[in-house]
């Protein structure tokens, strides 16, 4: 005979659930508090980018002067050229960045002795537990005229380059000092995932006469598309924040046109000169095109995904 299983519905069975499950609740109470107090809470100071703000007065009463804020940051210059320089350090830790601990993760899952194995996991998630500053200074001396690149040149014939200073290199530094921090940390959950992937898969896989890099390509990286998505969705959604720390401890007065983001100009107007409502305005700008963004792409992979391709 079938049985239908009761489902609870209403105050009342919520109130049952929970005194069911009050600890697994009670467990939960202290994560939504923090995002309650830390995310939702603070959004009210949204409204800043609407007024003139005047830290003595508050929000209260300050004067509202609507899209004001909005219009004069199209119309400043110095706004564009930080909107092109972050767009574009944006782009690049897509296209370069991003990819790397997907690699790692694929090459790691190849070795199968575990000593090294792991103790190669381990030098790739060291950088990671640097500070940017620490990072920092390590770039700005192994690139000094007397580190370990110059000297190298030196071999070579070649004169001394002072990269830190050189607006063709800062954005290449940007990136490949991004590689070396965050890449071996970035391949946890990738490996996390391919830990997953049922061991039957890859048997039946060698039955039919498939090498290690058929597998690979047959069997690990399309099972990894799903959370490979996932991880370019969040990445999207940062696609204009990237990171204060990063940026200004590399930057130099000589790279300053190339190397001006919006969260660095961010600080420089906002917190040094006391611009709040400019620089709320343009957090808004920015946290806008993160939301089109991955709304944007979200709705494309699930087309895919509904198609039938790879996703």
């Amino acid at each position: 005979m079938l049985t239908v299983k009761k489902t609870y519905g209403g105050k009342e069975g919520w109130a049952r659930n929970f005194r069911k499950y009050w600890q697994l609740y009670l467990m939960v109470l202290p994560g939504v508090a923090f995002i309650i107090m830390f995310r939702y809470i603070p959004l009210a100071g949204i409204i800043i980018a609407f007024q003139d703000y005047m830290i003595f007065k508050g929000i209260g009463a300050s004067p509202f002067v609507g899209f004001k804020h909005f219009e004069s940051l199209f119309a400043y210059a110095q706004f564009r050229r930080v909107l092109k320089n972050t767009a574009i350090i944006g782009f690049y830790n897509i296209i370069f960045v991003f990819p790397v601990p997907i690699l790692l993760a694929l090459m790691f899952n190849e070795l199968k002795n575990m000593i090294y194995k792991r103790t190669l996991q381990t030098i790739y998630y060291i950088p990671h537990f640097f500070s940017w500053v620490i990072i920092s200074a390590l770039t700005f001396d192994f690139l000094s005229t007397s580190g370990v690149v110059n000297s190298i040149r030196g071999v070579f014939g070649l004169e001394p380059f002072l990269f830190m200073q050189s607006e063709a290199y800062f954005r290449s530094i940007v990136i490949l000092t991004s590689i070396w921090r965050e890449a071996g940390w970035g391949t946890i959950i990738l490996l996390a995932a391919i830990s997953g992937i049922n061991p039957e898969l890859y048997e039946a896989s060698m039955v039919d006469g498939a090498g290690r890099i058929r597998q690979m390509f047959t069997i690990t990286l399309p099972l990894l598309i799903p959370t490979i998505v996932v991880l370019l969705l969040l990445n999207i959604g940062g696609f204009l924040d990237l990171s204060f720390e990063q940026i200004y401890n590399l930057l130099t007065p000589l790279t300053f046109p190339v190397g001006d983001v919006i969260d660095t100009y961010v600080y420089r107007v906002g917190i040094t000169q006391g611009q709040y409502s400019s620089t709320t305005a343009i957090g808004l700008f920015q946290s806008l095109i993160g939301f089109i963004l991955v709304f944007f792409f979200n709705s494309l992979a699930r087309k895919y995904q509904e198609e039938g391709s790879m996703w």
